[in-house]
């Protein structure tokens, strides 16, 4: 991201188990809402993981075609729907006079699970004459960029990113190299729908789960009782763009991506993530020409394993100094559940907002830290906000620094 052209949000988009768009999303973070509930979904009651982040009241046909519902999965409608929020919020019109000037970027982990799993069904129970045509996409992790670049009309260098939960930062890193190299705007961002049992048994490997069944137990991280993660479904996109070419056009520039580096440490090895994740921080500032003690609030990955949880107080200790013991650090996800790559990407549109009203959200459920951080718990804190740190690190061992700048109005 070291060119002349800037990169900026424009637009935000939010499908969350906190409700749908910005502003249901933003107002639940800064009440310290829980979303976390009961998982009742069909299929799901025998087995041992009972809590998750469940979106609610989403209507896909309000937002997403009935050609494109047919052949989409859940996880896309988020996306397509998420993606049509952010363009109203940009004021970027589909189907552009140039259309090589407009880009797609997603990330996903999960795919098309529960359309998968109904073909499936489909084919034991009755044969391969009544599996639908499109079981060979609709699974498919980079059905999310195909879809929406096809319904838009956008040409551009469209990509899809698989680097473990991190991907969801990772994609806004690509959209800005995008317009780095020339691209107009990128739609760019993720968003998941893991809570089907097919998806649901593809987790349970997973050493830090949480199967309590406590919503208010569940997931915890940084306390001193955290006892795991629970997963959740969601994401968020965003309109991403050059700067000028914003300008031009009268759309207001929300934040700046200022810098992002990602490492690799290993699958669940959670004390060598302390080591890479400090990497990838030090590696976001330097490409921002940040300093340490610049950065105004943390976004933690939190997830809420205590191994886990201590090597990414160290990692922050290890890249910020003595600024790790001052800085807010909050974890609004512990409301939410872990949306795999759409968490990371509704940790973004968290702290886009949080730049904007110079108030950092805190971390539900928790009531305590042990680590030494200033976690920010019980009410939202007023603080002058002009740069942002998210992190995020996947279970498989990508570690991501992205570093959001507020933009300049």
């Amino acid at each position: 991201m070291n060119t002349t052209r800037s990169a900026v949000i424009t637009g935000v988009g939010v499908v969350s188990p906190h409700g749908i768009g910005a502003d249901d999303y933003w107002k639940a973070l800064c009440q310290g809402r829980s979303a976390l509930a009961p998982i009742d979904r069909e299929g799901c009651e025998h087995l041992p993981l009972r809590i998750a982040g469940l979106v609610r009241g989403f209507d896909a046909e309000a937002y997403v075609e009935a050609r494109y519902l047919v052949q989409t999965d859940r996880f896309t409608h988020f996306a397509m729907a998420a993606a049509e929020l952010a363009m109203a919020d940009a004021d970027l019109t589909p189907h552009p006079d140039d259309p090589f000037q407009v880009a797609v970027v997603t990330a996903a982990g999960s795919g098309g699970g529960e359309f998968g799993q109904r073909e499936l069904q489909h084919l034991w129970a009755e044969g391969p004459h009544h599996v639908g045509p499109y079981q060979s996409i609709a699974w498919f992790y980079a059905a999310s960029t195909g879809q929406i670049s096809i319904r838009g009309g956008f040409k551009g260098p469209c990509g899809v990113v698989a680097s473990d939960e991190a991907g969801g930062l990772d994609a806004l890193a690509h959209a800005a190299r995008a317009v780095g190299r020339g691209t107009d705007a990128v739609l760019a961002g993720a968003a998941e729908a893991p809570i089907a049992p097919y998806s649901m048994v593809c987790q349970l490997g997973y050493p830090g789960l949480s199967t309590t069944d406590d919503p208010d137990r569940a997931y915890r991280p940084f306390g001193t009782d955290a006892a795991g993660f629970v997963p959740a479904e969601g994401g968020a996109m965003f309109v991403v763009e050059d700067a000028e070419t914003a300008r031009r056009r009268g759309a207001r520039a929300r934040a700046l991506i200022a810098g992002h580096t990602a490492t690799f440490t290993g699958a669940a090895r959670w004390a060598d993530s302390r080591e890479g994740l400090a990497h990838a921080v030090r590696g976001a500032l330097a490409e921002a020409h940040c300093a340490p003690d610049e950065v105004d609030v943390v976004f933690a990955d939190g997830l809420g394993v205590p191994e886990a949880d201590r090597a990414e107080a160290l990692a922050l200790a290890d890249a910020l100094g003595d600024h790790a013991e001052r800085v807010p650090v909050t974890a609004p996800k512990a409301g939410l559940g872990r949306a795999h790559c759409g968490a990371p990407a509704l940790d973004v549109a968290a702290a886009v907002l949080a730049l904007e009203q110079g108030l950092v959200p805190p971390t539900p459920h928790t009531e305590d830290c042990p680590y030494g951080l200033d976690l920010v718990i019980g009410h939202p804190r007023p603080v002058e906000l002009r740069t942002a740190l998210v992190l995020s690190r996947g279970l498989m061992g990508s570690n991501t620094a992205l570093l959001l700048r507020r933009a300049r109005t």
